[in-house]
């Protein structure tokens, strides 16, 4: 195999090959290096048991809603297979009795269920979904502008922070401090605003707390909320998520044959060691193996702290950046639990045979607002929650191709366990946390327990070192105030460049990073080649010029 290429990406995880989809159509010769021996990353379909091979899961990430038609569109992602299908209706079962159902898309049956709890917060919900689009029309757009490099008197730096003000000239007084409200309030104080019931409070709180190490009650998980809630599946519905057909991991496969289709080579197996950097500049990368892989450009989308503590010197690097990365924050207390169901569950409040609509949305596990801050609280302080939170998909609803034998699989994103469980297995642990939360859907939907054919259990410890994931951190890194736009992953560095010439970041922890929407490997690789087009021979790269 060629040692020599035009430009490398380390790791073959969705923003990874975005990045060398973006490449290679640019005619650069580019080479994905996959440390797994399948790509996709946390955005992977796997068949997690020996027992029953033929059974799949989306094992970590679940559902999609963030990636730009740009992305689609550039790529021919539908071409080669993307496809997705809108999610049903929100969906909470009571433990005391009743249930909650939220429409997205019908604001008569949704102000209906709203009511059964609160009058007043049933005609505020047209209210506030109108002041998210506002958000929205705010928000959206800066998730695919590059950060300017705020505090630098660079002319390039402050024509790009003026070009960033003047396309916010539009924005009112008002809309100002909305934005500055979300970004520094809980989820909970806002909600607090706008609604009085309990259990419409903690319908919408999830949002707030997904992935991340915080309770609805620590500020910036507003933000948070707002970050999950200004995308679409294609649908036109703000917010609105959805299955991929054939689950996360044909999302990961359909970009591959695209960054396949443009020219692009990928290997998995193969684990990069370190990074060839030389006088400031990178020049590669040396596999596991010892294998040396020559490049002028790399684009690397791995968690920051194996990117550049691990795979690059110390000494390569500014002082201030090691200390930026070192104290990067990147917990979770995150356990994935799949399920495969014999038959789907028959809630109490709302009974049913077969497919119903409320099992074709989220399947909550997140009564009131102080249950989800309950368990938040028992993790903080040391201990995994008594009464897991959980939200929880059945995609095989609407996606029978996942399982063509009809087997239902449950897919539960569920919080928290203490944040160093990411530092050892604790297996045991993990089963009698699982069981609670499974005892807890079976309390609202009996014999939910008696149908689990399999379960698969995901834990920090095994998403760190299986997957990467550094603290079990689905998004790469905390989306705290302090770790949002021109801060990520590092003051002066949120422009997808790094302080190595040649060196790109398109992990999620840069700007827009979390959930599947490959932004931030679409900029880099759009970064990578601005500064070859501006380089031209004076740095005689190869980019551009297949051999």
């Amino acid at each position: 195999m060629s040692n020599e290429y035009d430009a490398l990406v380390i790791g073959g995880g969705h923003n990874g090959l975005v990045s060398a989809a973006y490449l290679a159509r640019s005619g650069a010769r580019t080479l994905v290096l996959e440390a797994r021996h399948t790509l996709g990353g946390a955005a992977t379909t796997e068949a997690p048991w020996a027992e029953a091979p033929h059974l799949r899961v989306t094992r970590l990430s679940y559902v999609m809603s963030l990636m730009p038609p740009t992305i689609v569109r550039d790529l021919n992602l539908e071409r080669h297979g993307y496809k997705v299908h809108p999610m049903g209706p929100y969906y909470q079962a009571f433990p005391e009795g009743g249930s909650l159902t939220i429409y997205e898309d019908d604001p008569a049956r949704t102000h209906e269920q709203l009511a059964r709890f609160s009058k007043r917060d049933a005609d505020a919900w047209p209210k506030w979904n109108a002041w998210l689009e506002g958000i929205a029309d705010v928000m959206g757009p800066l998730l695919t502008q590059v950060p300017p490099n705020i505090g630098s008197h660079r002319p390039g730096d402050l024509v790009d922070l003026a070009k960033l003000a003047w396309g916010q000239r539009g924005i009112t007084t008002r809309l100002t401090a909305d934005v500055t409200r979300l970004l520094t309030m809980s989820i909970a104080d806002l909600l607090d605003d706008w609604f009085e019931s309990p259990q419409i409070k903690g319908a919408l709180a999830v949002n707030g707390v997904i992935g991340t190490w915080a309770g609805p009650r620590e500020p910036g998980t507003a933000y948070v909320m707002a970050h999950h809630s200004i995308g679409d599946v294609g649908d036109g519905q703000l917010g609105s998520w959805g299955y991929p057909e054939g689950g996360m991991g044909a999302v990961s496969d359909a970009i591959a044959r695209s960054a396949r289709s443009f020219g692009a080579e990928i290997r998995t197996h193969a684990r990069v060691s370190r990074l060839l950097v030389r006088n400031g500049r990178v020049q590669g990368a040396v596999l596991e193996n010892g294998d040396e892989i020559h490049a002028p450009v790399v684009v690397t989308t791995l968690h920051p702290k194996i990117a550049f503590l691990d795979q690059i010197s110390p000494s390569e690097l500014p002082d201030d950046f090691v200390n930026d990365i070192e104290h990067w924050k990147s917990r979770s207390g995150v356990v994935k639990i799949n399920l495969a169901l014999g038959e789907l569950p028959n809630f109490t409040a709302d009974p049913s045979t077969g497919i119903a609509e409320h099992h074709t949305g989220s399947v909550e596990m997140a009564p009131t607002l102080d249950y989800i801050e309950a368990a938040f609280q028992d993790a903080r302080n040391g201990r995994p929650a008594l009464l897991p939170f959980s939200d929880s998909v059945i995609p095989t609803t609407l996606d029978p191709t996942l399982n063509p034998d009809g087997t239902h699989i449950m897919s539960l994103f569920t919080q928290w366990v203490p944040a160093d469980w990411s530092q050892a297995p604790h297996t045991e642990e993990l089963d009698a946390y699982a069981d609670r939360l499974i005892e807890l859907y079976d309390e609202v939907a009996p014999g939910f327990k008696s149908s689990i054919l399999h379960r698969d259990i995901v834990g920090p410890h095994e998403m760190e070192q299986e997957y990467g994931l550094i603290g079990g951190n689905i998004f790469h890194g905390e989306l705290s105030l302090e770790q949002l736009f021109h801060m990520r992953p590092a003051p002066g560095f949120a422009d997808y460049r790094t302080p190595i010439a040649g060196l790109y970041n398109g992990s999620s922890a840069t700007h827009a990073g979390g959930g599947v929407c490959g932004i931030p490997g679409w900029q880099a690789a759009r970064a990578a080649l601005r500064d070859n087009r501006r380089a031209g021979r004076r740095l005689r790269l190869t980019l551009g010029r297949r051999s």
